[in-house]
């Protein structure tokens, strides 16, 4: 088995601490592993054939948006998590925005920005929104890039700033309220984990620097409103047409609508990360985690040859 570690992308980081914390888990269940920085145009470990499955661990940029899933099924190689398609979609934050509603997900009014935009067009949107807005790319993870500000202009202008630097960037109307994410796991939900932070929101720093961000079980004690929230992940999930693992995050609003924020493909295995913490609640080791998802793979394949 390869773990794939690294990558290009703005999170390579934190990529390394998840494929390094994958790679220890897998050992621990018994599995033989090498670990590889992967890159476009290192792709050598592709060709080994005494690889049987990979495990990508890679976040953001040619991790999650389908570029590295597309070359493992270009060679019809078995890998664990969603594929290419369901990659790209989760990745691209106002195309999935667009399948959940679909699936009658709540998710906040946002905008795309773009350089060719109607700049009227935009404010008049903006001014329906709430009183401040979050400006973010449209494709990254890890809330890289993200800020908070308060007026259309502020908002119009930040975003050339991000669009200079990320590309296609998005302004999303804040929601005031509790920020919750639900790791799912083959086919079940995980403990839903409460996110508190002494910063403006959930950032980079929060994740994985900040020792005081606390993540708290068992708080949201209206269970219809869990169930709720649980559901709304399941649906997401089917809904991009996902597999083996993910996590979504949602804002509990203040008026106890549950609003989807994202998905993520590949959320973090570093000991910062909620996946393994919720997994932890339900009685799952990270080796075991590592392990059921590796499980979850090969099941797919039998499925699909039987």
């Amino acid at each position: 088995m390869a773990v794939l570690t690294g990558g290009i992308g703005a999170e390579r980081d934190v990529s390394l601490q998840s494929g390094q914390c994958v790679t220890e888990a897998l050992k621990e269940a018994g599995f033989h592993v090498v670990t590889t920085d992967i890159r476009p145009d290192e792709l050598g470990i592709l060709q080994d054939r005494s690889i049987d499955i990979f495990f990508p661990a890679l976040h953001g940029t040619f991790g999650e948006d389908g570029q590295l899933q597309q070359m493992l099924e270009d060679r019809s190689l078995l890998f664990t998590g969603s594929g290419s398609i369901a990659s790209k979609l989760a990745f691209d934050k106002m195309a999935s925005k667009e399948l959940f509603e679909v699936e009658g997900v709540v998710v906040p009014k946002a905008v795309e920005f773009r350089p060719e935009s109607n700049v009227e067009l935009l404010h008049q949107q903006l001014y329906s929104f709430s009183h401040t807005y979050v400006v973010k790319p449209v494709s990254e993870g890890s809330s890289v890039g993200v800020q908070m500000v308060s007026t259309p202009d502020q908002a119009l202008e930040t975003a050339w700033r991000i669009y200079d630097r990320f590309g296609d960037c998005m302004i999303e109307e804040f929601i005031p309220g509790r920020e919750v994410t639900v790791g799912i796991l083959g086919e079940q939900t995980l403990p839903i984990i409460e996110i508190r932070t002494r910063n403006d929101f959930y950032d980079y720093h929060a994740k994985y620097i900040d020792e005081r961000t606390e993540f708290l079980f068992d708080t949201i004690t209206d269970p219809a409103v869990a169930a709720h929230i649980s559901r709304a992940a399941m649906d997401c999930f089917a809904a991009l047409g996902c597999r083996h693992f993910a996590r979504v995050d949602f804002i509990l609003g203040d008026d106890g609508t549950a609003y989807v924020l994202e998905l993520n493909t590949i959320p973090g295995f570093t000991t910062h990360s909620l996946l393994p913490k919720a997994a932890a609640r339900a009685g799952l080791s990270m080796s075991d985690l590592c392990a059921n998802i590796v499980e979850a793979a090969y099941a797919s394949l039998l499925s699909r040859n039987a």
